[in-house]
């Protein structure tokens, strides 16, 4: 049978009293009893502490403590049943309390409730969440990043890789976590280890390494130490070395393309800023300039073949404006103007005493004075051999010697050279050296005449008319005029078409350029210097050609279109007509006009701004 719990010898009832009392006081719970009413019947110390009351509580209600409390309080007083880790939030704390009814006889006289302080324990729950968080979140970035992962312990134990580490290397992280660095070496799986040589060395390091045999790599490790300067943990970055020279390629790719497409910005810009000095609409002259734009930021020499008046100097200048060179001096060197006896002196010029009635400082030629520019050497088939051979000596060696002198200068000068002259055949003469050609020849730039670009004559005219206008005031110019000027061959190119302009804007009467205004050789539709008419032709064009002639000669000296078709001999109607046919309408006199109903528009060029 059980035992029964006996006092302790001299103990007695009181005594006992005050144990429980003591016991109860130690629980670290708060401890409330109270009777069917809500008197307090008993509390311990912890239940002052908890809900922050100095004063004994016995026979006070507990409502007036704690009135957040009462209505549970009393459920379990009338139903009898006891609740359970109950959460109840104070003012100042969170509790969880469990409540248990008294029973005497099967009545139920009371409760007790006991109760513990949580506020702590939530904290710690809530900074638990929050590492928790924290680990998902970091947990997240090393999954989420493009490199190779690889964490190893301060042992060098695999603790962690990442999805990329996987794709890069082929390795999977059930076949790596767990295992020792030293192992996976020794088995084969990698060359070397990046990990083991931080854990030697303590740095950080990069190698190469090779995975499986047949995968490179780049690793680079880095020690993480605890606070007593110990390697806790190595992490070390990975990427693929195929990954890596593909992206290596693609970006030299992407600087060469921005690279060009920046030259190309930069040509089409030049070639813009050429076209404000040379006006040009032919898709032959286009391709001219375009290459002169192209060969403007180079140091090669430059070769400029054309007929006279094309425009030879004028471009040599475009490539020297574009140039590096273009704040640094541009001499222009006629070779067909200078006396042969002063050649010399004039190019390379002279020390002192060289020669009788020599200057007694000296005298730089026109190649020094060139120096960190342009030398544009026009008409170069003109120079004569020994020259030749002096000019060379500049192009190969980039020195010269004056003449006197015994020692010799070193100079820094673009050569552009330009000729109306074939020089192939007067190499073939002996008159040019063929060893200067291929130097000077290194970019030829050939610029066709006129005559095989003459789509540019209207825009040469609207320039040349919007200069005068300009200036002087405004003046129109008819199509028939413009026709005439189309046809024509111009022997003399550009420079012929601007003395024809300017003749006829200076000496044409008011505000109107008429056929009447043109020179004798361009009334003529046909009257082409170079168009191959020898009176070989057709008849039908031959007997075409005369009547024009015989036309626009009656309409200038007859004032009268009657007496003009009385001297050719047909009706005035049939010579107006035959005047239309032929575009000569403005040779007509404002005073035979009204004798023809043919309408005589004009071409009107505004003053540029």
């Amino acid at each position: 049978m059980p035992v029964e719990p006996s006092l302790p010898a001299g103990a007695d009832a009181g005594g006992l009293a005050v144990s429980l009392d003591t016991a109860f006081d130690a629980s670290h719970n708060g401890i409330i009893v109270m009777d069917r009413q809500g008197y307090i019947l008993k509390c311990n110390k912890a239940a002052l502490r908890v809900l922050n009351l100095s004063a004994p509580l016995p026979r006070h209600l507990h409502k007036e403590f704690v009135p957040e409390a009462w209505p549970d309080l009393e459920a379990v007083m009338t139903t009898g049943k006891s609740q359970i880790g109950v959460r109840l939030s104070l003012p100042h704390t969170n509790l969880i309390a469990n409540r248990s009814p008294i029973f005497v006889d099967g009545q139920v006289v009371g409760l007790i409730s006991v109760f513990q302080d949580i506020s702590e324990y939530e904290a710690i729950i809530s900074e638990l969440k929050g590492y928790q968080k924290l680990h998902q979140e970091l947990d997240a970035i090393i999954e989420s990043s493009s490199d190779g992962l690889y964490i190893t312990d301060g042992q060098a134990k695999t603790i962690r890789v990442n999805h990329a580490y996987e794709r890069i290397t082929g390795l999977k992280r059930q076949n790596l976590l767990g295992f020792n660095m030293r192992d996976l070496v020794n088995n084969g799986v990698f060359d070397r280890s990046v990990t083991l040589e931080v854990l030697k060395e303590r740095k950080t390091i990069s190698i190469i390494q090779t995975v499986l045999g047949n995968k490179l790599v780049l690793v680079t490790g880095n020690p993480i130490f605890d606070e007593d300067g110990e390697i806790t943990f190595v992490v070390t970055d990975v990427r693929d070395m195929t990954e890596l020279n593909e992206l290596r390629v693609k970006l030299e790719e992407s600087r060469l393309l921005n690279s060009r497409f920046r030259e190309v910005l930069l040509e089409q810009e030049h070639f813009e800023h050429a076209l404000e000095d040379m006006v040009i609409k032919s898709e032959a002259m286009v391709k001219v300039v375009k290459r002169a734009v192209k060969v403007s930021g180079v140091e090669a020499s430059v070769l400029i073949t054309g007929e006279s008046g094309v425009g030879k100097s004028m471009l040599a200048r475009i490539i020297h404006k574009l140039s590096p060179r273009k704040d640094r001096p541009f001499i222009k060197i006629n070779c067909g103007t200078i006396p042969d006896s002063l050649m010399e002196s004039e190019l390379f010029g002279y020390d002192r005493g060289a020669f009788t009635g020599a200057l007694a400082s000296g005298k730089a030629g026109l190649i020094e004075m060139a120096h960190t520019g342009t030398v544009f050497l026009d008409e170069i088939g003109d120079l004569k051999l020994d020259m030749q051979v002096k000019l060379l000596q500049v192009i190969e060696e980039k020195s010269f010697n004056r003449v006197g002198a015994t020692k010799p200068q070193t100079v820094d000068a673009r050569i552009i050279a330009a000729t109306q002259h074939n020089l192939k055949d007067l190499m073939e003469r002996g008159l040019f050296r063929n060893d200067l050609y291929y130097r000077l020849n290194v970019i030829p730039i050939v610029i066709p005449p006129l005559r095989e670009r003459k789509e540019d004559i209207p825009i040469l005219v609207h320039r040349l008319m919007a200069n005068f206008n300009r200036s002087t005031g405004a003046k129109k110019i008819s199509p028939e005029v413009i026709d005439r000027l189309m046809v024509y061959a111009y022997p003399g190119n550009v420079r012929e078409l601007v003395n024809i302009m300017e003749r006829m804007l200076i000496l044409s009467e008011g505000s109107y350029i008429s056929v009447a205004d043109l020179p004798a050789e361009l009334l003529e539709p046909g009257t082409d210097r170079n168009d191959g008419n020898d009176g070989n032709g057709p008849l039908k064009e031959a007997l075409e050609a005369l009547e024009v002639r015989m036309i626009a000669s009656a309409l200038k000296r007859y004032k009268s279109l009657s007496e003009a078709a009385r001297h050719l001999g047909v009706h005035p109607s049939t010579l107006c007509r035959k005047a239309a046919r032929h575009r000569l309408t403005g040779v007509v006199a404002e005073s035979q006009k009204d004798h023809c109903d043919t309408a005589m528009p004009s071409y009107s060029f505004p003053a540029e701004h």
